[in-house]
């Protein structure tokens, strides 16, 4: 059965432009939308595709609205931030069916482990002895959940994720195939030339509503606990060292590295392969830019970006040339500057 598009306005909010009970059963891009789906229009150089769209809805903001609708006959939805719309269409339209609470025949649960009755343990989990998973938590088939650990209410853990000894997750949590969440850390003390491991003792403790991709290890502490707090958006395989600390809703896209006991604040972006030194903090609302190494702290909201541009070979061994003379070309610059200096004085 569809939705009406006057149900998803009382929902989520935008101003309706056309037939409150025009019916949409499905999201679909522009370009094969048909008379049964919404679409969405958060990019303007997509307007002609929108204008003649065969779509039944599309959400869009004020601006496009004026352009596509002069030649776009469906139902319209506007919004200021057409993208996060369409994100809450989708999750209402496209719901996850929930398994079936209870524990599979194959699983190892511990005796002394807690799990809630309507929480969902699939094939061949592990559950150690003191974890406790909570009411509506999903763990997929082949996931492992340490001694002492705590999956939140309605969190899911795709197959074969690695929840380790004392880790913590909140509520609404998606930790998607691949994971370590709880490994140690990349901890080793030298002596002599001989390299001594350090116990990592601490715990990796996590928010709520916090995402992490495939194939992402999140390393416990030393001591202290990693902490991810609420919000954060981990894509697939990123690093995060020992005793970090990610703040509120900041996200990293995939193959951002993290040493350990970086501080990074709320509401920070990184974008793919970005990295980040350890022992260093990055303050609020700092956004890296793909492949830049951050080597310091950084103090100051704001865009960053610390990557050469890609050119020719050729052209580039010429700029890396220049660049590696720079510091003899200052001082010669200097000794010019003194020197006309002392004619002028003479």
């Amino acid at each position: 059965m569809g939705t009406r598009v006057s149900e998803l306005v009382e929902r989520f909010g935008g101003r309706l432009e056309g037939d409150p009970d025009t019916e949409v059963t499905a999201i679909a891009p522009l370009e094969r939308a048909g008379p049964a789906d919404i679409s969405f229009l958060s990019n303007n150089k997509m307007r002609p595709l929108a204008a003649h769209s065969r779509a039944a809805a599309l959400i869009l903001s004020p601006l496009d609205e004026e352009a596509v609708a002069p030649t776009y006959d469906g139902v319209r939805i506007v919004t200021g931030n057409p993208y996060a719309y369409f994100a809450r269409t989708a999750q209402f339209l496209l719901p996850r069916a929930a398994p079936e609470p209870g524990v599979h025949p194959s699983a190892v649960v511990h005796p002394d482990a807690r799990i809630d009755p309507a929480a969902h343990i699939g094939p061949h989990v592990t559950v150690e002895a003191g974890a406790a998973i909570k009411a509506g938590a999903v763990i997929d088939a082949g996931c492992y959940i340490g001694r002492d650990a705590v999956v939140g209410e309605g969190t899911h853990f795709f197959a074969n994720v690695s929840f380790h000894a004392r880790c913590v997750i909140g509520a609404r949590g998606i930790v998607h195939s691949g994971a370590v969440i709880g490994g140690d850390g990349f901890g080793f003390a030298v002596d002599g030339g001989v390299y001594i491991k350090i116990p990592q003792t601490g715990r990796v403790v996590i928010g709520d509503d916090v995402d992490i991709g495939s194939n992402t290890t999140v390393d416990r502490g030393a001591l202290d606990d990693t902490v991810i707090e609420d919000g954060v958006k981990l894509d697939n395989q990123i690093q995060i060292g020992h005793n970090c600390h990610v703040g509120a809703h900041t996200a990293m896209a995939g193959c951002v590295g993290v040493a350990g006991s970086a501080r990074i604040g709320k509401h920070c972006s990184f974008g793919g392969a970005a990295m980040v030194n350890g022992h260093i903090e990055i303050a609020d609302n700092v956004h890296i830019t793909a492949g830049t190494l951050v080597a310091n702290s950084i103090a100051e909201p704001g865009r960053y970006t610390g990557f050469y541009p890609i050119a020719p070979n050729a052209e580039w061994e010429r700029s890396a040339a220049l660049v590696r003379k720079l510091g003899s070309m200052r001082e010669k610059i200097r000794a010019i500057e003194r020197a006309l200096k002392s004619l002028g004085a003479g």
